[in-house]
């Protein structure tokens, strides 16, 4: 039976972006319940990221904290300052060091505002 074998590592940052056509595309910026023209001040959230990488065998191929470690050395421990981007965004340009530092295999990234509200992107090999 064919398989496929995929670690994941999780890990979170603080950061502090703004959504600048949240305060005059009137689909957003409605004036009534739905109105989310706030998104175009800055503003923080925790960011929860969940990185999943295919391994070819169950012997470590890749070792999750060695992973984790790296992933997370890709972010300094300041605050990250987002200006206008988006959790997809964010999410291509991990995916962009991951494809280039591993080559080859299927990933799967998900970024999250607060662990409530995200995106999910999945890259095949």
């Amino acid at each position: 039976m064919k398989r496929e074998s995929m670690i994941y590592v999780t890990f979170q940052r603080e950061g502090i972006h703004k959504y600048p056509a949240a305060l005059t595309d009137p689909k957003l910026a409605t004036g009534g319940d739905d109105d989310v023209s706030f998104l175009g001040y800055p503003h923080r959230h925790m960011f929860h990221f969940k990185v999943s990488l295919e391994v070819f065998h169950d012997d470590r191929d890749v070792e999750f904290i060695q992973f984790k470690r790296e992933l997370e050395g890709l972010y300094n421990n300041n605050v990250m300052q987002l200006d206008y981007k988006s959790c997809e965004m964010l999410a291509a340009e991990l995916a962009k060091y991951i494809i280039d530092h591993y080559p080859g295999r299927k990933l799967k990234i998900e970024i999250s505002e607060d662990g409530e509200n995200g995106a999910h992107i999945e890259y095949a090999r």
